[in-house]
C-alpha cells in the first residue's frame, strides 16, 4: 500500500466490528495491516474458497494463531516486537488473561502504540457488559427526547457509536500516540470506550438542549425527508434563509398566501404538509434535474449503486470496487501521498507463513 502511513506496521486482533474499521482506516492510509485470526483446522490454500468481499477485511493480510497455547501467544509477541501499533477489541480483562495484554506487549517492545476499543471502556460497572449501538447512544444522551413530540429520537441506521463514536475516535488516538512517540520515543496505551466518542460526537445535540423550549434542526420541515409520486425520497437540509428561499421557489411555494412561517415551531406540521404535497406531485428524478440546477440543500436519497455514479461522488471517487464488490473508498486525499485501491480480504491465516517470516527477519 501507498499512503501517509507506508511502513506503520498495525497488528490487529480480529473479533469486533469497530477494531475492523480501526484496520480499515488505517490500511486505507498506507499503513501494513496484519490481522490476527482464529488458527483455522488447516491454513487455506490458494483455491479454498472465499466469503464475499467485505469493506472491514480488506486491504490486510491474516495470520491464524492459536492464542488459548503458549506457542501462538510467543507468536504473537513476536510480532508485536515489530509491530509500532496494536489494536484490539476484547472484552476489559481478556487480552491480560491470554498474554497479550498491555504489561505483555509493551515490555516486549516500549515503542508500541497499544490501542484498546471496548464499548464501555476499562473501568465501570457495566466495563464487562455487551455494548451495543442502541443502548450506548440511549446511555450517553443521543437518543434524548424531541422536545416536539415528546418520543425518543429515531436512531441512526449506521453504526453512529461504533463506527463514528468509537472507532474514528480511537484512530485519531493512536496517530497522536504515534507522533508523540517520535518525541519521546516510548509507547502508551491508547483507551477509547465507544460511550466516550458518542457523548463527544452527540456535543451538538447536548448544546441545542441546554436551551429551554429549543427545538433540535432535526424537527424542522425544512430539514426532512420527503417522499415522492415513485415512492422514492428526497432528503431536504434547506437551513440557510437563501436556501430556503430557493426550495421555496422551485416547489412555487415562494408567494403562497399564508404561507407557514417557518421561524414559528407551531407552524411546522402545517409547513410540513405543504412542502410534503408539493414533492408528491412528481416523480423523484424530475426533483433531481430540478435541484441539481440551484443549491436548496436537497439531495435523493440513493442506494449504494446510485451513489456510486452519482457525478459529484464519483467525481471523487468516492466508491471502488475490489473483489466485484463495490464499497466506499478510503476517503481523504494526499497529493504527495495518494493511497492506492485496497486489497481484497485475506482468508483467516492466508499469510501466516509469509508475516511471520518477514516481521521477524
Amino acid at each position: 500500500m501507498a499512503g501517509p502511513l507506508t511502513g506503520v506496521r498495525v497488528l490487529e486482533f480480529a473479533g469486533s466490528a469497530p477494531t475492523a474499521f480501526v484496520g480499515t482506516v488505517l490500511s486505507g492510509l498506507g499503513a501494513d495491516v496484519v490481522r490476527v485470526d482464529r488458527a483455522p483446522g488447516a491454513t487455506p490454500g490458494p483455491d479454498a474458497p472465499r466469503p464475499a468481499e467485505n469493506p472491514l477485511s480488506r486491504g490486510r493480510r491474516s495470520v491464524a494463531l492459536d492464542l488459548k497455547s503458549p506457542e501462538g501467544v510467543e507468536q504473537a509477541l513476536a510480532l508485536v516486537e515489530h509491530a509500532d501499533i496494536l489494536v484490539e477489541g476484547f472484552r476489559p480483562g481478556v487480552a491480560d488473561r491470554l498474554g497479550i495484554g498491555p504489561e505483555a506487549a509493551l515490555a516486549r517492545n516500549p515503542r508500541l502504540v497499544y490501542g484498546r476499543v471496548s464499548g464501555w471502556g476499562q473501568q465501570g460497572e457495566w466495563a464487562g457488559r455487551a455494548a451495543h449501538d442502541l443502548a450506548v447512544l440511549a446511555l450517553t444522551g443521543a437518543l434524548d427526547t424531541d422536545p416536539a413530540t415528546g418520543d425518543p429520537q429515531p436512531p441512526p441506521t449506521a453504526y453512529l457509536s461504533s463506527f463514528a463514536g468509537g472507532a474514528n475516535v480511537h484512530v485519531h488516538g493512536l496517530l497522536a500516540a504515534l507522533h508523540e512517540r517520535e518525541r519521546s520515543g516510548r509507547g502508551q496505551v491508547v483507551d477509547t470506550a465507544l460511550a466516550d466518542g458518542a457523548a463527544l460526537i452527540s456535543t451538538l445535540v447536548h448544546q441545542w438542549r441546554e436551551v429551554p423550549g429549543n427545538h433540535t434542526v432535526t424537527d424542522a420541515p425544512h430539514y426532512s425527508l420527503y417522499r415522492t409520486a415513485d415512492g422514492r425520497h428526497l432528503a431536504v437540509a434547506a437551513i440557510e434563509p437563501k436556501l430556503y428561499q430557493n426550495l421555496l421557489d422551485q416547489l412555487g411555494l415562494a408567494d403562497a398566501e399564508g404561507l407557514p412561517d417557518r421561524a414559528d415551531p407551531a407552524a411546522w406540521p402545517a409547513l410540513r404538509e405543504l412542502i410534503a404535497a408539493r414533492f408528491a406531485t412528481a416523480d423523484r428524478e424530475y426533483w433531481v434535474k430540478v435541484f441539481d440546477a440551484v443549491d436548496a440543500g436537497v439531495a435523493p436519497v440513493l442506494t449504494a449503486a446510485e451513489a456510486a455514479v452519482h457525478h459529484q461522488l464519483a467525481a471523487r471517487g468516492a466508491f471502488v470496487e475490489i473483489d466485484d464488490t463495490l464499497q466506499p473508498a478510503p476517503p481523504s486525499r494526499f497529493d504527495r501521498t495518494p493511497a492506492e485501491t485496497p486489497g481484497r480480504s485475506p482468508l483467516p491465516g492466508e499469510h501466516t507463513d509469509e508475516v511471520l517470516a518477514e516481521w521477524r527477519g
